[in-house]
């Protein structure tokens, strides 16, 4: 389809679970560029939440019901469970949308890249949602080092640390591996696309996997240690079962260090009923401010304002100014949450 100018850009969501409802609707309802135009979920309470919220969309009950509508629409966005990311993106390619993939974008890495040589022939814009590169936290250590405020960075230190002993999800409790199931496929995926942004290309050099709750299939403890070729070591650790958590970032540099605990407030504002327009969006308490400096000399530093609803506004840059064709940038390209794919395949490789 190609976008009609002088409107919104027609989107439908698939999935109303945490990452339609949570993520993608209320950043889509927020953006005049976009109009929530049909919601698919198959659980009637959660049509019935759909509907009360997006009174203009229509509700249908399967993914496939949004591709028997593709010549009404522009774009999909996918946020069903990871084991349908590749053959439902696909579809939509195929069928003349523009698409946006929630993490991970798909399950195996040559997926990916078969998705986005397809996006490439057939003209039509393919992004995928790795909304925390606009963590507020994440942002602010983009700006440490973006002024080289730290000096050189030797090692980076990140935690996804939740207790949860019950796997809370139908799908996830019976997801594998090859379907995208365990942490590392969930939480894991944030990690390693935010230490490859910030520090680039890298290698897994050591990884444990593990799965401690009675339900778990997959894994929901994970340790990884890469090695980038800038020369910075990164340790990443996602836990669904940790009592005690961590500090969320720890860098350290020859000019100082910056630690931070606590999680980027945008989702819980959400489920908590707010509005990415409401002024206090994304706005973190000034007391989950980390400490910056070395021991004995450190200062607070407040954490920069979160920022998800950048996400789609660079989109609808994107789209409206000729959509694949556009010089203007993807929010996200998708070679690099490949790449994030790639470096799960090493971790399980390793692991094994």
């Amino acid at each position: 389809m190609s976008t009609d100018s002088t409107g919104p850009i027609r989107t439908a969501v698939a999935g109303f679970g945490l990452s339609g409802s949570i993520f993608h609707a209320p950043l889509l309802a927020a953006d005049p560029a976009f109009s929530v135009a049909v919601i698919a979920t198959s659980d009637a309470g959660r049509q019935s939440v759909a509907a009360t919220r997006y009174p203009g969309a229509r509700i249908v009950d399967t993914p496939a019901d949004i591709l028997g509508l593709a010549g009404e629409l522009d774009l999909l966005v996918l946020g069903t469970p990871p084991a349908t990311h590749y053959p439902l993106a696909r579809a939509a390619l195929e069928a003349g949308l523009d698409v946006v993939v929630d993490k991970p974008f798909t399950v195996r890495s040559a997926e990916g890249r078969e998705l986005i040589q397809l996006a490439a022939r057939l003209g039509r814009v393919l992004t995928v949602f790795q909304n925390r590169r606009w963590d507020g936290d994440y942002l602010t250590v983009r700006g440490l080092l973006d002024s080289a405020a730290l000096g050189t960075v030797t090692r980076f230190e990140s935690r996804f640390e939740r207790w949860s002993p019950l796997v809370s999800k139908a799908w996830k409790a019976a997801a594998t591996a090859d379907e995208g199931g365990g942490v590392l496929f969930d939480l894991g995926t944030h990690l390693l696309d935010q230490a490859v942004q910030l520090f680039g290309p890298a290698e897994v050099t050591h990884a444990e996997l593990a799965a401690r709750r009675p339900a778990e299939k997959t894994d929901d403890d994970v340790f990884l240690a890469l090695q980038h070729e800038s020369g910075v070591t990164s340790h990443l650790w996602m836990n669904m079962l940790c009592a005690q958590q961590g500090p969320r970032f720890r860098v350290l540099g020859s000019g100082g260090g910056f630690t931070k605990h606590g999680v980027d407030p945008q989702e819980p504002f959400i489920v908590a009923g707010g509005s990415p327009l409401d002024p206090d969006y994304g706005v973190e308490d000034r007391d989950w401010a980390g400490l910056f400096g070395r021991d004995g000399h450190v200062d607070r530093l407040p954490t920069k304002r979160g920022a998800y609803p950048e996400f789609y506004r660079i989109l609808a840059a994107k789209i409206n100014d000729g959509g694949a064709a556009s010089v203007l940038p993807l929010p996200v390209d998708p070679a690099g949450p490949v790449e994030v794919l790639r470096l799960i395949e090493q971790a399980r490789a390793l692991a094994d």
